[in-house]
């Protein structure tokens, strides 16, 4: 059969593909890039990309989303442990090379490019605040978090809470190039929970 419009898609190609655009990425940058290299690295024909992601920056934002999908927010018995976990986890993501090589690719090419701004939102953000309210939810249930019964007011607070976390440890890691180490994890989290005043204390 020449024709595969009507087969599944299959995970492992689509697994080949993100990895091969993650190394094409490392070795050649954003604008040496091209589809046709990305599909010869994963054995597929381009035309196969084409049928996947219409354009490359659709597939570099996949690439570096999955990589944010391994977070986790393992049950760790408080809120300050759960917190200084997934910083400590979310560093040593930006610490692996494929990861810091697509991610700053991806947020410099979107300074110039809404849709592109738009997917990464949607694909990296949007999902990775699963993490801040999973967190909530536990601390909720434990009593160390008061529930917000104004859903609104309760979205705009778990935006709050993301963008914190991300931007802080983000800037440490790749703009400031400092280590997210467990004491900077520590004082981070309690600066978050507690404010200033104890984070000096």
């Amino acid at each position: 059969m020449s024709s595969r419009k009507g087969r599944p898609r299959s995970a492992d190609a689509d697994s080949a593909i993100l990895e091969a655009t993650r190394a094409a990425l490392g070795e050649l940058g954003w604008s040496k890039l091209t589809m046709g290299d990305v599909a010869t690295r994963a054995g597929v024909a381009k035309t196969t990309l084409y049928r996947r992601w219409t354009a490359k920056s659709e597939l570099v934002v996949d690439a570096v989303a999955v990589l944010f999908d391994e977070l986790e927010l393992p049950d760790r018995g408080s809120l300050a442990a759960d917190v200084e976990g997934v910083v400590l986890q979310f560093a040593a993501l930006l610490e692996r090379p494929e990861t810091k090589t697509a991610l700053m690719a991806v947020i410099a090419e979107s300074t110039r490019d809404e849709a592109l701004r738009t997917r990464i939102r949607a694909s990296i953000v949007d999902r990775q605040k699963r993490l801040v309210l999973l967190g909530r939810e536990r601390a909720q249930a434990r009593g160390e978090l008061p529930r917000e019964p104004d859903a609104a007011k309760a979205s705009r607070t778990a935006d709050l809470i993301f963008d914190v976390i991300a931007g802080a440890v983000v800037h440490r890691a790749l703009v400031s190039a400092e280590p997210v180490d467990q004491e900077w994890a520590r004082t981070f989290t309690t600066l978050l929970l507690d404010g200033l005043a104890a984070a000096h204390g």
